[in-house]
């Protein structure tokens, strides 16, 4: 079990990091995919060692982030402080919450606790814990709104 939990997890890091190539570059999805597929995940890279992903779960990750993009921006906005937007956020950020709020949604098979836990492990991989209290408080507003 710990094998998949960590093939999940390693599976949402990539994810984040496809969604924001996306976001940044327009890479077209299937591109995008094999991309990851053939050179990142499980992939040694500039001698860091990436940990084997769950490719089923990768894939589902960022094709549905992708798909329902505006659903998951409008949940995202309808929760977000007076005078805050998406566009005002870290766009990497942005990217962990995309995701977070596609599994909360569309992944009925991850405990709610789980979801929130693994995105907010990405978010502390790339910012301090004011970020990462964000995260969770707009997680946890969109899992009492979806589950």
């Amino acid at each position: 079990m710990k094998a998949k939990s960590q093939a999940r997890s390693a599976a949402r890091l990539a994810a984040v990091q496809a969604l924001y190539q996306h976001e940044m570059e327009s890479t077209p999805l299937a591109l995008l995919l094999n991309e990851f597929h053939a050179h990142r995940l499980g992939a040694e890279i500039e001698d860091d060692q990436y940990n084997a992903a769950e490719t089923e779960f990768f894939d589902d990750l960022v094709r549905g982030t992708l798909a329902r993009k505006d659903e998951i921006d409008s949940l995202l906005s309808a929760r977000l402080a007076s005078g805050w937007t998406l566009a005002r956020i870290d766009r990497t950020l942005v990217q962990i919450l995309r995701a977070g709020t596609y599994e909360l949604l569309a992944r009925p098979d991850v405990p709610t606790a789980a979801a929130i836990g693994e995105y907010l492990d990405v978010a502390h991989a790339f910012f301090d814990s004011r970020e990462t209290k964000f995260a969770n408080g707009l997680l946890d507003a969109v899992a009492k709104a979806v589950r």
